[in-house]
């Protein structure tokens, strides 16, 4: 396929400093290195870790000015020399994790994710909140031509996190899985995936509007935080047999729902921390946590598998992911709302308007 005609400048959102706002502006458009491509990106998700990298919550610092977002989805209208495998035309994804050396012990263990010098989007190189993004080939997501590039970008980033984590979590099906923040853009996805892979779920999150978000996405039971007397005895008695969920996915963005899963998790059950709240901790009871044989760990991202694996669900039709679509113009916006706990699902931006 030729290569189409790339302008010079592009529409972009641009953090010039911790803190924001960001800014929406006209930018070069990058060129791509040997092994990069660039994608025209249609749309992007917006993610709660977009949002600490503009407060410069985190304790590893963002690359500034920042170009936010790793949820794009778009085409390839470019490539470099020693790209082979992605061709011009190609629908696809960037990531969080924009590449790795694909050398060292982690990358050959397929954990690129914990590669030392893992490039992330959005946070230590430019992501997807402009309308052309550089990649490296070999870590973007192979987007099937027959996605809808808007539906499909959440996956991108929130699909595949969630996804990696109930593999973490060893939950098998016919168990039961709960998930803390449930109503949140992850926690959308995650009940979809937890009911796929043929999980029973409690659904936790606060409000009556994000109760009827969860029941409808297949939740069992839904556990509102902001009315319950005794979370942990409400969680253990929405398990089938009383004794608490076998696995707990914590994908809150606050540190008290960390604490208490060590509470109503069933003995011999496992704890998943994949949220991050800023400047939060997690601790449990030495003596509990020993004689009730409690795991807890910690699930970063997905791996390339894991990639494919998120996104051939959502070929499928078994993930939907529910979404409200906005200018790239109104990024800002989308941020202020998710400060105020205000976003049920996910925001996602074209890059167009």
């Amino acid at each position: 396929m030729a290569s189409p005609e790339i302008p010079k400048e592009q529409w972009a959102q641009v953090l010039e400093k911790t803190g924001g706002p960001v800014e929406y502006k006209k930018i070069p458009v990058p060129k791509p290195g040997p092994d990069e491509v660039l994608i025209n990106v249609k749309y992007s998700g917006v993610c709660h870790t977009d949002l600490h990298a503009l407060l410069g919550d985190w304790p590893i610092p963002t690359k500034l000015p920042l170009v936010g977002g790793h949820e794009g989805a778009g085409v390839v209208v470019a490539r470099g020399d020693l790209v082979k495998d992605v061709d011009i035309g190609d629908h696809a994804g960037i990531k969080w994790l924009n590449g790795s050396c694909l050398n060292c012990s982690f990358c050959h263990q397929a954990d690129e994710p914990l590669c030392r010098k893992a490039l992330l989007s959005g946070y230590t190189v430019d992501g997807s909140f402009q309308q052309y993004a550089i990649a490296k080939a070999a870590h973007v997501a192979r987007i099937p031509k027959e996605c809808d590039l808007e539906a499909v970008a959440p996956i991108l980033c929130a699909g595949i996190t969630v996804y990696k984590g109930l593999k973490e979590s060893g939950a098998r099906p016919g168990q039961t899985v709960a998930i803390v923040g449930a109503g949140g853009g992850l926690g959308s996805l995650a009940i979809q995936y937890a009911k796929a892979m043929g999980l029973d779920v409690i659904a936790v999150d606060g409000g009556d509007e994000k109760k009827s978000h969860c029941l409808k996405l297949g939740a069992n039971t839904f556990i509102d935080f902001q009315t319950t007397v005794d979370i942990n005895a409400d969680v253990k008695a929405a398990s089938p047999d009383g004794l608490g969920p076998q696995a707990v996915l914590l994908v809150a963005a606050q540190e008290t729902p960390f604490q208490q899963a060590t509470q109503y998790v069933r003995p011999h059950g496992t704890i998943v921390c994949m949220g991050m709240p800023a400047h939060a901790k997690i601790s449990a009871p030495v003596f509990e946590t020993v004689v009730r044989m409690i795991s807890i760990k910690g699930s970063y991202v997905g791996n390339r598998a894991d990639t494919a694996e998120a996104l051939e669900f959502f070929r499928k039709g078994v993930i939907k992911a529910p979404y409200k679509t906005v200018g790239l113009s109104k990024l800002q916006d989308v941020y202020h709302m998710m400060q105020d706990g205000k976003i049920a699902g996910r925001y996602v931006v074209d890059t167009s308007k």
